[in-house]
């Protein structure tokens, strides 16, 4: 029995919670470059600014569509070197779990997966873009789940659910 339970990617626990991950595959894609090929002659100096995002979408069933958007903007001076985007997107098949555990799965657990999968896209855009690779740090998506919840919470609305 516990072989069964150990086999293929799904997880589930003795409450009867199930957590199987579907599919990972990339939504959109794009990069641009305005200021080449003369950026390329300038000193390289970069500034970073990354911006996430996280959506939630229930499909039909149990099963659950999470997008996470990497959003980079890299400047050098005043002039924009480069802009890349990716939306990492998951289909993951979620049931058995309590309201604020499927919010909390679903807003930190599945974009956590999610990740390394769109910072590895994002590293190879930049790079067949001819820049240095970016090394994007990891990110704590429970804190960021938290600091979201509690900003909610402060401001009286009820936290999103994929129900």
């Amino acid at each position: 029995m516990s072989e069964q339970a150990n086999n293929g990617a799904a997880a589930q626990t003795e409450q009867g919670a199930q957590f199987s991950l579907q599919r990972i595959y990339v939504r959109d894609l794009s990069f641009e470059a305005p200021k080449s090929p003369e950026i390329f002659r300038q000193e390289w100096n970069p500034s970073v600014a990354l911006d996430l995002n996280t959506k939630q979408k229930a499909l039909e069933g149990d099963f659950h569509e999470v997008v996470l958007t990497l959003s980079v903007t890299v400047k050098t001076g005043e002039e924009v070197a480069f802009i890349a985007e990716v939306q990492q997107a998951g289909i993951f098949l979620i049931k058995g779990l309590e309201a604020a555990a499927m919010s909390h799965t679903l807003g930190a657990f599945c974009p956590n997966i999610l990740f390394p999968y769109a910072r590895e896209a994002l590293d190879n855009l930049v790079t067949r873009g001819s820049f240095p690779a970016l090394m994007l740090a990891p990110v704590n998506f429970d804190a960021l789940y938290a600091q979201e919840m509690a900003r909610m919470q402060n401001a009286g609305e009820a936290p999103a659910t994929a129900h």
